[in-house]
C-alpha cells in the first residue's frame, strides 16, 4: 500500500475559501505599486512645514494632518507586503517586496525625525496657547504626550539618524523570522495514528497534547533536540535583540529597557513588577496543579512533555473548521447584535487565513490597517485549543474594527497594553458557553482541565516569560553576554522555579528560550497575563446581562487611543494598576484546580460526578 503524504501541503493546494482575501486592500499589485510611489508627494506635503510649525496653530493643525495622511498610506502599503510574506516566508516576491516597504519606513522615519524635537523646541507661552487653542482642541492630547516625552525626545539631526537606522535595528528580529520558520526543518515523527508527520511550530502543540505518552515524548525531543543544534545561533540573535532594546533605552535617556518600553503607554513599572511578585506568591497553586496532574497520569514525576496533554481520559476532541465557526459565533451573542454582525461578516468574508501550509509564518495572529479589514492569520489544524485561538483572533479583530469606526485615524490605534483582554474576554466567553452547551461529563471535566490550562500558561507561563525577559535585558545592561550557556542556564533555573518539585526539569527545555518569538518584542509577553485578569471582570460583566455593564465594556472596545490605556480600563471597570485583579485570578485558578480535582475524584471514588455551577466559568 502507497504510504500517505503527511507532508504540508504548498499554498496553491488550500481552498481559496480558507485562504484571506487580500484583493480587498489591493486587487491588483499595480494598485500597491502606486500608492507606494504615492509616499514620495505625500512626504514632500509634510515636509513643506519644517521649520513653520510656530506660526500658528491653524499651521500646527494641518501639519499634523499631512503627517496623518503619509502614516496612513505607509500603514497600508507596509500591512499588505507583512501579510502577503507571512503566506509564505520562503517566497522571494514577498519578503523583497516587504523588505522595500520597510526601508522605506525608516527612509520616512528618518526624514520626519524634525516633527517632534520641533514642537518640542517651540517656546513656553506658545505652547501654552497652542494647548489653549480651540483650533488645535482635537490634538490636545497628542501635544500633552508630546510634553511627556520632551526628556527622552533627541535633536532633529539626532532623530534622524535613529529612524534612518530601525531598518537595521531591526535585523535580530527579521533573522529569528527566517531561522525559526523559513530555515530549520524538524524530522518526521510519529502521528499517534500509525503514520509519521513531518514536525512543525504548527503542529507541536497538538502532538504534546496526544495522549499517547511516547507520542508527546517523540515530539518534545524532536523540537528541541533540532533547535539545540542551532543554539548559539539563536543566543547571538537574541543578544543582538537586547543590545537593540538597551541601545535605544540609553540613548533615548530611560533608566533602563524596562521604563523605555513602559514609556509609550504611560504604565508604571509597578504594574510589571506587581505581577511577577503577585504571580510568584500564588506559584503553590500552581504546584499543587501540577501535583493534581501527576496523580491523574499516575507518574513518579511529570516530565515537560506531560504537562499539556488533557488529564480526562478518553476526551481527545478533534473539531471541524464549520463547527469551529459555530461555537464561536454563539458563544459571541451576549456581546449583542451588533458586535455579533461584524463576527459574521469577518467568518463569510474571508477576513482569515486558516490553514497551515508549506512555508507560511507560524503561530496566530490579527492584523490589519485603518483602510483594511482586520485580517485573521491561524494554523488551523482541528483542535479544540484552535476554537478557542479563533475567539481569541477575533477578539484583537473586533476590537480593532470598532476603534476603528469609533475614532478618527489619529486616535483609532489601541494600545497594545489593551489588547489581550479584549482578546482573552472572547476566549472565557467561549468556556462558558461550551460548558453550558455539553452535557457529557467527561468533557464538561475536559473544559475545566481547559480553563486551568489557560490561566496556567497565559497567566503563569507568560509572567514565567516576563520574568526571564527582564532578567536578560537586566544581564545586558549590566555588559553579561548572553552566550547560549548564559541563556540557557538562566532560562533552567527559572523554569524549575515555576513548575516545582512535581515536574522532571528535563535538560532539553534549557532551549525553550530559543523558539520564542514574543523575546523580540520587547516587553510584550507581559500583556498576556495583565490582559487575562481584566478579562476574568469584564467576562462575569458580560455575562451578568447587564446592559450598563456591556455599553462599558463596549466603550472600552470603542476608545482606541483617546485616553491612557489604564484610564480607559479603569472606565471600564478594571483597575489594573492595583495588584487587585492579577490576585482575583489567581484565586480562580486555585477555585478551578479544586474543581477539577474534585470532577477527577482522585480519592478512588471511581465514576466521574457530574459538574454542578460551583466552577467559576459556569457562573
Amino acid at each position: 500500500m502507497k504510504k500517505k503524504d503527511t507532508s504540508l501541503p504548498e499554498r496553491s493546494k488550500i481552498p481559496v475559501a480558507m485562504t484571506w482575501d487580500l484583493d480587498k486592500m489591493y486587487p491588483d499589485i499595480s494598485l500597491w505599486e502606486r500608492d507606494f510611489k504615492l509616499l514620495d508627494p505625500l512626504l514632500a506635503d509634510f515636509m513643506a512645514f519644517k521649520g513653520k510649525l510656530g506660526i500658528s496653530a491653524e499651521t500646527l493643525r494641518d501639519a499634523f494632518k499631512k503627517n496623518d495622511a503619509l502614516d496612513r498610506c505607509l500603514d497600508k502599503v507596509y500591512t499588505y507586503a507583512h501579510l502577503r510574506a507571512d503566506e509564505n516566508t520562503a517566497d522571494s516576491k514577498n519578503s523583497s517586496r516587504l523588505d522595500q516597504v520597510t526601508a522605506k519606513y525608516a527612509e520616512i522615519e528618518g526624514e520626519t525625525a524634525w516633527f517632534d524635537p520641533e514642537i518640542l523646541a517651540l517656546p513656553e507661552e506658545k505652547m501654552k496657547s497652542y494647548l489653549k487653542s480651540p483650533t488645535l482642541s482635537f490634538y490636545k492630547r497628542t501635544l500633552e504626550e508630546l510634553l511627556r516625552d520632551r526628556p527622552h525626545t533627541l535633536s532633529e539631526p539626532e532623530e534622524k539618524i535613529l529612524g534612518m537606522v530601525s531598518d537595521a535595528l531591526s535585523t535580530p528580529y527579521k533573522a529569528f523570522t527566517m531561522l525559526n520558520n523559513a530555515d530549520i526543518k524538524f524530522p518526521k515523527v510519529p502521528n499517534g495514528k500509525g503514520g509519521e508527520v513531518e514536525l512543525t511550530h504548527g503542529n507541536y502543540i497538538k502532538l504534546v497534547e496526544n495522549p499517547n505518552r511516547e507520542i508527546r515524548k517523540s515530539a518534545f525531543e524532536a523540537m528541541y533536540d533540532t533547535v539545540a543544534k542551532y543554539r548559539n545561533t539563536f543566543a547571538a540573535i537574541l543578544d543582538g535583540s537586547t543590545k537593540t532594546h538597551t541601545f535605544e533605552s540609553k540613548i533615548r535617556n530611560f533608566p533602563s529597557t524596562l521604563r523605555a518600553s513602559l514609556h509609550d503607554d504611560n504604565i508604571p513599572e509597578e504594574v510589571y513588577t506587581n505581577l511577577i511578585a503577585t504571580v510568584r506568591k500564588n506559584l503553590p497553586f500552581l504546584h499543587k496543579y501540577f501535583e493534581l496532574r501527576k496523580k491523574v497520569l499516575k507518574l513518579g514525576k511529570l516530565d515537560m512533555y506531560d504537562i499539556y496533554c488533557p488529564i480526562v481520559p478518553d476526551c481527545e476532541i478533534e473539531v471541524g473548521w464549520d463547527e469551529a465557526c459555530r461555537y464561536v459565533k454563539e458563544s459571541l451573542e451576549p456581546m449583542g447584535k451588533e458586535y455579533c454582525a461584524v463576527v459574521d461578516k469577518s467568518l463569510n468574508e474571508r477576513w482569515i487565513d486558516v490553514l497551515e501550509c508549506r512555508g507560511k509564518k507560524s503561530g496566530a495572529y490579527s492584523s490589519g490597517c485603518y483602510d483594511s479589514v482586520p485580517y485573521v492569520l491561524m494554523n488551523f489544524s482541528g483542535t479544540m485549543n484552535d476554537v478557542f485561538t479563533l475567539a481569541h483572533e477575533l477578539g484583537h479583530s473586533m476590537h480593532s474594527y470598532f476603534s476603528h469606526k469609533k475614532q478618527d485615524y489619529h486616535y483609532a490605534n489601541y494600545s497594545i497594553f489593551a489588547a489581550e483582554a479584549a482578546s482573552t474576554t472572547n476566549e472565557l466567553l467561549l468556556h462558558s458557553y461550551l460548558m453550558e452547551k455539553f452535557t457529557d461529563r467527561k468533557l464538561r471535566l475536559y473544559l475545566v482541565n481547559r480553563l486551568a490550562e489557560e490561566i496556567r500558561c497565559t497567566v503563569y507561563r507568560q509572567t514565567m516569560f516576563a520574568e526571564f525577559e527582564k532578567m536578560i535585558h537586566e544581564k545586558r545592561e549590566k555588559g553579561i553576554p548572553l552566550s547560549a550557556d548564559e541563556l540557557c542556564s538562566s532560562y533552567f533555573k527559572l523554569n524549575s522555579e515555576y513548575h516545582g518539585s512535581a515536574v522532571r526539569p528535563d535538560d532539553r527545555i534549557r532551549m525553550e528560550w530559543a523558539r520564542i518569538p514574543h523575546f523580540y518584542y520587547n516587553y510584550y509577553v507581559y500583556k498576556y497575563a495583565t490582559g487575562f485578569s481584566a478579562a476574568i471582570k469584564f467576562s462575569e460583566n458580560i455575562l451578568s446581562g447587564d446592559k450598563a455593564k456591556l455599553d462599558a465594556y463596549m466603550g472600552f472596545l470603542f476608545a482606541g487611543d483617546s485616553k491612557d490605556v489604564l484610564d480607559i480600563l479603569r472606565d471600564a471597570g478594571v483597575d489594573l494598576g492595583s495588584p487587585e485583579p492579577i490576585e482575583s485570578c489567581m484565586k480562580h485558578f486555585a477555585e478551578t484546580v479544586k474543581q477539577l480535582e474534585k470532577g477527577l475524584s482522585i480519592r478512588g471514588q471511581g465514576e466521574y460526578p457530574i459538574f454542578n455551577k460551583e466552577c467559576p466559568i459556569s457562573k
